[in-house]
Protein backbone atom coordinates (compact mmCIF):
# COMPACT_ATOMS: atom_id res chain seq x y z
CA UNK A 1 0.00 0.00 0.00
CA UNK A 2 1.49 3.32 -1.13
CA UNK A 3 1.62 6.12 1.44
CA UNK A 4 1.52 9.89 0.88
CA UNK A 5 1.18 12.86 3.21
CA UNK A 6 -2.12 14.27 1.96
CA UNK A 7 -4.68 13.23 -0.65
CA UNK A 8 -6.86 15.85 -2.33
CA UNK A 9 -9.90 14.43 -4.10
CA UNK A 10 -10.94 16.75 -6.89
CA UNK A 11 -8.81 18.89 -9.20
CA UNK A 12 -11.06 21.85 -9.76
CA UNK A 13 -9.85 25.32 -8.83
CA UNK A 14 -10.49 24.76 -5.11
CA UNK A 15 -8.83 21.33 -5.03
CA UNK A 16 -5.79 22.69 -6.88
CA UNK A 17 -5.58 25.70 -4.55
CA UNK A 18 -5.69 23.39 -1.53
CA UNK A 19 -3.07 21.11 -3.07
CA UNK A 20 -0.77 24.07 -3.69
CA UNK A 21 -1.21 25.42 -0.16
CA UNK A 22 -0.53 22.04 1.47
CA UNK A 23 2.48 21.41 -0.78
CA UNK A 24 3.89 24.83 0.12
CA UNK A 25 3.39 23.91 3.79
CA UNK A 26 5.57 20.84 3.31
CA UNK A 27 3.00 18.09 2.77
CA UNK A 28 3.63 15.28 0.28
CA UNK A 29 0.48 15.82 -1.83
CA UNK A 30 -1.38 13.55 -4.23
CA UNK A 31 -4.34 14.96 -6.21
CA UNK A 32 -6.91 12.48 -7.51
CA UNK A 33 -9.25 13.56 -10.31
CA UNK A 34 -11.91 11.30 -11.81
CA UNK A 35 -12.05 13.14 -15.15
CA UNK A 36 -9.49 12.95 -17.97
CA UNK A 37 -7.98 16.29 -16.98
CA UNK A 38 -8.21 18.91 -14.24
CA UNK A 39 -10.78 21.67 -13.99
CA UNK A 40 -13.30 20.50 -16.58
CA UNK A 41 -16.51 20.58 -14.53
CA UNK A 42 -17.70 23.46 -12.31
CA UNK A 43 -14.42 25.37 -12.58
CA UNK A 44 -14.68 25.57 -16.37
CA UNK A 45 -18.43 26.23 -16.56
CA UNK A 46 -18.96 29.57 -14.85
CA UNK A 47 -18.75 33.29 -15.59
CA UNK A 48 -15.04 33.62 -14.81
CA UNK A 49 -15.82 36.55 -12.52
CA UNK A 50 -13.70 37.76 -9.61
CA UNK A 51 -16.38 38.81 -7.13
CA UNK A 52 -15.91 41.70 -4.73
CA UNK A 53 -18.03 40.16 -1.94
CA UNK A 54 -21.28 42.13 -2.16
CA UNK A 55 -23.98 39.54 -1.82
CA UNK A 56 -23.31 37.34 1.17
CA UNK A 57 -24.64 37.58 4.75
CA UNK A 58 -22.46 39.30 7.34
CA UNK A 59 -20.26 36.77 9.11
CA UNK A 60 -20.84 34.00 6.58
CA UNK A 61 -17.95 32.02 5.15
CA UNK A 62 -18.95 33.21 1.69
CA UNK A 63 -18.58 36.83 2.76
CA UNK A 64 -15.33 36.33 4.65
CA UNK A 65 -13.61 34.09 2.13
CA UNK A 66 -14.74 36.08 -0.91
CA UNK A 67 -13.28 39.32 0.44
CA UNK A 68 -10.10 37.60 1.63
CA UNK A 69 -9.79 35.54 -1.53
CA UNK A 70 -10.38 38.40 -3.94
CA UNK A 71 -7.24 40.25 -2.88
CA UNK A 72 -5.23 37.03 -2.65
CA UNK A 73 -6.35 36.20 -6.18
CA UNK A 74 -5.44 39.58 -7.65
CA UNK A 75 -2.03 39.40 -5.96
CA UNK A 76 -1.47 35.85 -7.25
CA UNK A 77 -2.40 36.89 -10.78
CA UNK A 78 0.11 39.73 -10.64
CA UNK A 79 2.91 37.51 -9.35
CA UNK A 80 2.27 34.69 -11.81
CA UNK A 81 1.29 36.71 -14.87
CA UNK A 82 -2.22 35.24 -15.06
CA UNK A 83 -4.51 37.14 -17.40
CA UNK A 84 -7.22 39.13 -15.64
CA UNK A 85 -8.94 42.50 -15.84
CA UNK A 86 -10.32 44.55 -12.97
CA UNK A 87 -13.12 45.82 -15.18
CA UNK A 88 -15.65 46.62 -12.45
CA UNK A 89 -19.31 45.70 -12.13
CA UNK A 90 -22.60 47.59 -12.18
CA UNK A 91 -25.56 46.15 -10.25
CA UNK A 92 -28.53 47.90 -11.79
CA UNK A 93 -32.07 48.76 -10.71
CA UNK A 94 -34.51 48.64 -13.62
CA UNK A 95 -36.84 51.04 -11.78
CA UNK A 96 -37.05 52.98 -8.55
CA UNK A 97 -38.98 50.07 -7.04
CA UNK A 98 -35.67 48.16 -6.98
CA UNK A 99 -33.79 50.88 -5.10
CA UNK A 100 -34.27 49.07 -1.75
CA UNK A 101 -32.51 46.07 -3.28
CA UNK A 102 -29.59 48.33 -4.25
CA UNK A 103 -29.52 49.68 -0.70
CA UNK A 104 -29.34 46.09 0.56
CA UNK A 105 -26.39 45.37 -1.74
CA UNK A 106 -24.59 48.47 -0.46
CA UNK A 107 -25.26 47.54 3.17
CA UNK A 108 -24.27 43.90 2.79
CA UNK A 109 -21.09 44.85 0.96
CA UNK A 110 -20.15 47.32 3.68
CA UNK A 111 -20.75 44.67 6.36
CA UNK A 112 -18.40 42.32 4.50
CA UNK A 113 -15.65 44.94 4.25
CA UNK A 114 -16.14 45.97 0.62
CA UNK A 115 -15.35 49.65 1.09
CA UNK A 116 -15.21 50.91 -2.49
CA UNK A 117 -18.86 50.65 -3.54
CA UNK A 118 -20.45 53.73 -5.12
CA UNK A 119 -24.18 54.40 -5.53
CA UNK A 120 -24.97 55.97 -8.92
CA UNK A 121 -28.03 57.65 -10.36
CA UNK A 122 -29.10 57.09 -13.97
CA UNK A 123 -27.08 60.04 -15.27
CA UNK A 124 -23.92 58.81 -13.55
CA UNK A 125 -24.52 55.31 -14.94
CA UNK A 126 -24.80 56.66 -18.49
CA UNK A 127 -21.53 58.53 -18.02
CA UNK A 128 -19.85 55.14 -17.45
CA UNK A 129 -21.92 53.03 -19.87
CA UNK A 130 -23.88 55.23 -22.32
CA UNK A 131 -25.88 52.33 -23.77
CA UNK A 132 -27.07 51.05 -20.40
CA UNK A 133 -30.71 51.72 -19.49
CA UNK A 134 -31.54 51.71 -15.77
CA UNK A 135 -32.86 53.86 -12.95
CA UNK A 136 -29.70 53.62 -10.84
CA UNK A 137 -26.87 51.28 -9.92
CA UNK A 138 -24.18 50.25 -7.49
CA UNK A 139 -20.67 50.39 -8.95
CA UNK A 140 -18.19 47.79 -7.70
CA UNK A 141 -14.78 48.79 -9.12
CA UNK A 142 -12.95 45.84 -7.54
CA UNK A 143 -14.92 43.19 -9.46
CA UNK A 144 -13.17 41.63 -12.43
CA UNK A 145 -12.71 38.72 -14.82
CA UNK A 146 -10.01 36.07 -15.00
CA UNK A 147 -8.61 33.32 -17.21
CA UNK A 148 -9.80 30.34 -15.15
CA UNK A 149 -7.68 27.81 -17.02
CA UNK A 150 -4.59 29.97 -16.65
CA UNK A 151 -5.28 30.24 -12.93
CA UNK A 152 -5.61 26.47 -12.56
CA UNK A 153 -2.44 25.88 -14.57
CA UNK A 154 -0.55 28.23 -12.25
CA UNK A 155 -1.95 26.58 -9.11
CA UNK A 156 -1.05 23.13 -10.40
CA UNK A 157 2.38 24.33 -11.51
CA UNK A 158 3.26 25.66 -8.05
CA UNK A 159 1.88 22.54 -6.40
CA UNK A 160 3.95 20.30 -8.65
CA UNK A 161 7.03 22.46 -8.14
CA UNK A 162 6.73 21.61 -4.43
CA UNK A 163 6.31 17.89 -5.01
CA UNK A 164 2.58 17.45 -5.59
CA UNK A 165 1.42 14.86 -8.12
CA UNK A 166 -1.83 14.94 -10.13
CA UNK A 167 -3.41 11.66 -11.25
CA UNK A 168 -6.39 11.88 -13.60
CA UNK A 169 -8.87 9.13 -14.52
CA UNK A 170 -8.71 8.20 -10.83
CA UNK A 171 -12.23 7.99 -9.35
CA UNK A 172 -12.26 7.20 -5.64
CA UNK A 173 -14.37 4.18 -4.70
CA UNK A 174 -14.33 4.54 -0.92
CA UNK A 175 -12.40 5.86 2.05
CA UNK A 176 -11.81 3.85 5.22
CA UNK A 177 -9.96 4.41 8.48
CA UNK A 178 -6.92 2.29 9.39
CA UNK A 179 -5.39 3.27 12.76
CA UNK A 180 -4.13 6.85 12.37
CA UNK A 181 -4.45 6.96 8.58
CA UNK A 182 -7.07 7.07 5.86
CA UNK A 183 -7.13 4.42 3.17
CA UNK A 184 -8.37 5.63 -0.20
CA UNK A 185 -9.44 2.99 -2.71
CA UNK A 186 -8.94 3.86 -6.39
CA UNK A 187 -9.79 0.84 -8.50
CA UNK A 188 -7.33 -1.87 -7.53
CA UNK A 189 -5.00 0.64 -5.85
CA UNK A 190 -5.06 1.40 -2.14
CA UNK A 191 -3.45 4.61 -0.90
CA UNK A 192 -2.68 5.52 2.70
CA UNK A 193 -2.53 9.08 4.03
CA UNK A 194 -3.00 10.89 7.36
CA UNK A 195 -4.85 13.72 5.58
CA UNK A 196 -7.71 13.57 3.09
CA UNK A 197 -9.45 16.65 1.67
CA UNK A 198 -12.75 16.08 -0.10
CA UNK A 199 -12.84 18.81 -2.75
CA UNK A 200 -14.96 16.81 -5.18
CA UNK A 201 -17.48 19.58 -5.92
CA UNK A 202 -20.63 18.08 -7.38
CA UNK A 203 -19.41 14.68 -6.15
CA UNK A 204 -18.48 15.76 -2.61
CA UNK A 205 -21.59 14.35 -0.95
CA UNK A 206 -21.38 11.04 -2.80
CA UNK A 207 -17.73 10.71 -1.81
CA UNK A 208 -18.48 11.60 1.81
CA UNK A 209 -21.07 8.84 1.98
CA UNK A 210 -18.35 6.28 1.21
CA UNK A 211 -16.39 7.28 4.33
CA UNK A 212 -17.32 4.47 6.69
CA UNK A 213 -16.62 6.32 9.93
CA UNK A 214 -18.37 9.58 8.98
CA UNK A 215 -21.83 10.06 10.50
CA UNK A 216 -24.23 10.16 7.50
CA UNK A 217 -26.20 12.91 9.24
CA UNK A 218 -23.21 15.22 8.67
CA UNK A 219 -23.50 14.90 4.89
CA UNK A 220 -25.75 17.75 3.70
CA UNK A 221 -28.23 17.33 0.84
CA UNK A 222 -27.14 18.32 -2.65
CA UNK A 223 -29.34 20.42 -4.92
CA UNK A 224 -28.37 20.81 -8.57
CA UNK A 225 -28.94 24.30 -9.94
CA UNK A 226 -28.23 24.39 -13.66
CA UNK A 227 -27.32 27.68 -15.26
CA UNK A 228 -27.24 28.20 -19.03
CA UNK A 229 -25.33 30.86 -20.95
CA UNK A 230 -25.98 32.41 -24.35
CA UNK A 231 -23.15 34.13 -26.20
CA UNK A 232 -23.59 37.31 -28.21
CA UNK A 233 -21.89 37.62 -31.58
CA UNK A 234 -20.29 40.90 -32.52
CA UNK A 235 -19.33 44.00 -30.63
CA UNK A 236 -21.21 45.19 -27.56
CA UNK A 237 -21.20 48.73 -26.13
CA UNK A 238 -20.21 47.76 -22.58
CA UNK A 239 -16.83 47.46 -20.88
CA UNK A 240 -18.04 46.43 -17.41
CA UNK A 241 -19.95 43.49 -15.97
CA UNK A 242 -23.64 44.30 -15.62
CA UNK A 243 -25.87 42.46 -13.13
CA UNK A 244 -29.51 42.88 -12.15
CA UNK A 245 -30.34 43.12 -8.47
CA UNK A 246 -29.83 39.62 -7.01
CA UNK A 247 -32.68 37.16 -6.59
CA UNK A 248 -33.21 34.68 -3.73
CA UNK A 249 -31.42 31.74 -5.44
CA UNK A 250 -29.01 33.34 -7.91
CA UNK A 251 -27.38 36.60 -8.94
CA UNK A 252 -29.70 36.80 -11.93
CA UNK A 253 -29.06 36.58 -15.65
CA UNK A 254 -26.24 39.03 -16.15
CA UNK A 255 -23.92 40.40 -18.82
CA UNK A 256 -20.28 39.34 -18.74
CA UNK A 257 -17.26 39.59 -20.98
CA UNK A 258 -14.33 37.25 -21.23
CA UNK A 259 -10.76 38.45 -21.69
CA UNK A 260 -11.08 38.07 -25.47
CA UNK A 261 -14.09 40.39 -25.58
CA UNK A 262 -16.71 37.67 -26.08
CA UNK A 263 -20.00 38.80 -24.55
CA UNK A 264 -22.33 36.41 -22.72
CA UNK A 265 -25.66 36.56 -20.96
CA UNK A 266 -26.35 34.13 -18.12
CA UNK A 267 -26.65 32.10 -16.11
CA UNK A 268 -30.33 31.48 -15.62
CA UNK A 269 -31.40 28.85 -13.09
CA UNK A 270 -33.09 25.47 -13.50
CA UNK A 271 -33.43 22.96 -10.67
CA UNK A 272 -32.54 19.53 -12.02
CA UNK A 273 -32.24 15.99 -10.68
CA UNK A 274 -29.41 14.64 -12.86
CA UNK A 275 -26.28 16.12 -14.38
CA UNK A 276 -27.09 17.60 -17.79
CA UNK A 277 -25.03 20.25 -19.57
CA UNK A 278 -27.15 20.70 -22.68
CA UNK A 279 -28.42 24.19 -23.50
CA UNK A 280 -31.93 24.23 -24.92
CA UNK A 281 -32.11 26.60 -27.92
CA UNK A 282 -35.77 27.20 -27.01
CA UNK A 283 -34.54 29.28 -24.06
CA UNK A 284 -33.57 32.02 -26.50
CA UNK A 285 -36.69 34.19 -25.98
CA UNK A 286 -36.05 34.25 -22.21
CA UNK A 287 -32.42 35.22 -22.76
CA UNK A 288 -33.36 37.87 -25.29
CA UNK A 289 -35.79 39.40 -22.80
CA UNK A 290 -33.11 39.35 -20.07
CA UNK A 291 -30.56 40.87 -22.45
CA UNK A 292 -32.93 43.65 -23.51
CA UNK A 293 -33.61 44.58 -19.91
CA UNK A 294 -29.92 45.54 -19.86
CA UNK A 295 -29.49 46.54 -23.50
CA UNK A 296 -32.71 47.32 -25.45
CA UNK A 297 -30.83 47.18 -28.76
CA UNK A 298 -29.65 43.58 -28.32
CA UNK A 299 -30.32 41.71 -31.58
CA UNK A 300 -32.05 38.35 -31.48
CA UNK A 301 -30.02 36.82 -34.32
CA UNK A 302 -26.77 37.46 -32.47
CA UNK A 303 -27.74 35.38 -29.42
CA UNK A 304 -26.63 31.74 -29.54
CA UNK A 305 -26.58 28.88 -27.00
CA UNK A 306 -23.12 28.66 -25.44
CA UNK A 307 -22.66 26.34 -22.45
CA UNK A 308 -24.10 25.39 -19.07
CA UNK A 309 -22.76 24.88 -15.57
CA UNK A 310 -24.22 23.32 -12.45
CA UNK A 311 -23.98 24.88 -9.00
CA UNK A 312 -23.55 22.37 -6.12
CA UNK A 313 -26.07 24.02 -3.81
CA UNK A 314 -26.90 23.00 -0.25
CA UNK A 315 -30.34 24.65 -0.37
CA UNK A 316 -33.11 24.08 -2.86
CA UNK A 317 -36.06 26.00 -4.32
CA UNK A 318 -37.75 28.27 -1.81
CA UNK A 319 -35.07 27.69 0.85
CA UNK A 320 -32.74 30.31 2.32
CA UNK A 321 -29.39 30.40 0.57
CA UNK A 322 -26.84 28.15 2.29
CA UNK A 323 -23.27 28.99 3.22
CA UNK A 324 -20.08 27.13 2.32
CA UNK A 325 -19.40 24.16 4.59
CA UNK A 326 -15.77 23.52 5.60
CA UNK A 327 -16.16 20.45 7.76
CA UNK A 328 -13.20 19.31 9.87
CA UNK A 329 -12.41 17.30 13.01
CA UNK A 330 -14.13 19.85 15.26
CA UNK A 331 -17.40 18.89 13.54
CA UNK A 332 -17.07 15.18 12.75
CA UNK A 333 -14.37 14.09 15.20
CA UNK A 334 -12.25 12.41 12.52
CA UNK A 335 -8.58 13.55 12.48
CA UNK A 336 -7.13 14.54 9.14
CA UNK A 337 -10.41 14.66 7.22
CA UNK A 338 -11.74 17.87 5.66
CA UNK A 339 -14.98 17.90 3.65
CA UNK A 340 -15.80 20.88 1.44
CA UNK A 341 -19.53 21.04 0.66
CA UNK A 342 -21.54 23.57 -1.34
CA UNK A 343 -18.58 25.38 -2.89
CA UNK A 344 -20.51 27.30 -5.52
CA UNK A 345 -20.09 30.99 -6.38
CA UNK A 346 -17.95 32.73 -5.12
CA UNK A 347 -15.82 29.59 -4.93
CA UNK A 348 -13.39 30.63 -7.66
CA UNK A 349 -12.80 34.03 -6.05
CA UNK A 350 -12.50 32.45 -2.60
CA UNK A 351 -10.30 29.52 -3.68
CA UNK A 352 -7.01 30.76 -2.21
CA UNK A 353 -8.72 31.80 1.03
CA UNK A 354 -10.44 28.40 1.29
CA UNK A 355 -7.04 26.77 0.77
CA UNK A 356 -5.54 28.86 3.56
CA UNK A 357 -8.34 27.81 5.95
CA UNK A 358 -7.87 24.14 5.09
CA UNK A 359 -4.11 24.38 5.55
CA UNK A 360 -4.57 26.03 8.94
CA UNK A 361 -6.88 23.19 10.00
CA UNK A 362 -4.56 20.44 8.73
CA UNK A 363 -1.42 22.02 10.18
CA UNK A 364 2.18 21.11 9.40
CA UNK A 365 3.17 17.58 8.36
CA UNK A 366 3.70 15.26 11.32
CA UNK A 367 7.28 14.51 10.34
CA UNK A 368 8.40 18.15 10.35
Amino acid sequence: MDEVGAIIVGAGVVGLAVARALALAGHDVLILEREHQFGTITSARNSGVIHAGLYYPDGSLKAQLCVEGRQLLYDFCERRGIAYRRCGKLIIAASEEEFPALDAVMARGAEAGVNDLVRLDSTEVRALEPALVCAGAVHSPSSGIIDQHGLMLALLGEAEAHGAVLVCDAPVDDITRLQSHWVVQVGETRLRAPVVVNAAGLGAQALARTIETLDPKLVPPLFLAKGCYFSYAGRVPFSRLIYPVPGPASLGTHFTLDLGGQARFGPDIHWIDTIDYTVDPDLKPEFLAAARRIWPDAEEDRLQPAYAGIRPKLSGPGMASADFVLQDETVHGLPGLVNLFGIESPGLTASLAIAARVTAVVGAPANR
